[in-house]
């Protein structure tokens, strides 16, 4: 797990609800039971000061760091996504991008990434679908100065002809294979978390649990049933991601207080 990774997640799952903030001693006590040593920590937060994620600021309890409007935007649109807290609806189009592509290899692979993040499935090296419109994809665009056309299209074969645009644009089957392989390697991992344990313990596991779950904003669109093959497997793995995220929550929580609480109980004895 890398550190800028973590701390998107630590903002995104734990520091937005209470108020997008947090001291640096936090932050690096947060990190600890996943492995992740102070000097990366501190390296992950200049490098996303530097990309426009992260804002320093003085608390009370010492040095810190806020995140941006850029980074609310985003980890708002992840968490909704994350716990799908809102209805997929389909009007039968497509949201539809032909690019003069960034000729870097860097740069395309980059733009590649935040496209797929983003809901963009490719069906050639210039032309790029989704079965809703992507918020900040002008925003993207223009930021990475790529010359693009947009259209809204639909199939004339309809729904069987929309579907094998989306067999053409996202290799569903490894997709569901990945679901399955989540599944199979999360279940005995949290099978040994108790809520009667250790609070850092069911942190760490829920934290990894989150964390695992996350990279399928960058491989799943989350296309609307209609879509999807029978017996989609990212269906038991969102009921298996919600049952264990929701069963492991309060312990999590009361983990990330604490360590809240410690920062600040530190910071208060420094100044005396």
């Amino acid at each position: 797990m890398q550190a800028r990774s973590a701390l998107f997640d630590l903002y995104g799952d734990h520091l937005r609800p209470r108020g997008g903030r947090a001291p640096v001693a936090a932050l690096v006590k947060l990190l600890a039971p996943l492995g992740i040593a102070p000097p990366a920590v501190r390296t992950a937060v200049s490098r996303m000061v530097r990309q426009g994620w992260l804002d320093p600021l003085r608390l009370t309890s010492g040095p810190g760091y806020s995140i941006t409007p850029k980074a609310a935007r985003r980890l708002d649109e992840a968490a909704a996504r994350i716990y799908r807290t809102g209805r997929i609806n389909w009007d039968g189009r497509f949201d539809l991008l032909v690019l003069s592509a960034p000729s870097p290899r860097r740069e395309r692979q980059r733009l590649a990434a935040n496209l797929s993040y983003l809901g963009y499935g490719t069906l050639d090296e210039q032309t790029w679908v989704a079965t809703r419109p992507g918020e900040d994809i002008d925003l993207l665009l223009g930021e990475a100065g790529v010359r693009y056309e947009r259209f809204t299209a639909s199939h004339a074969a309809g729904t069987p002809g929309a579907a094998e645009v989306v067999r053409r644009a996202w290799d569903l089957t490894e997709i569901g294979h990945a679901y399955e392989r989540f599944v199979a390697e999360q279940r005995p991992l949290l099978a040994k978390v108790t809520t009667r344990g250790d609070d850092e313990e069911a942190y760490a596991s829920r934290f990894r649990l989150v964390h695992a779950w996350r990279t399928f904003l960058f491989r799943d669109p989350q296309l609307p049933p209609s879509l999807l093959p029978e017996r989609w497997p990212g269906t038991a793995a969102a009921s298996f991601f919600d049952r264990h995220a929701a069963r492991l929550r309060p312990a999590a929580d009361r983990y990330v207080e604490q360590c809240l609480d410690a920062a600040n109980r530190t910071a208060r004895q420094k100044g005396r």
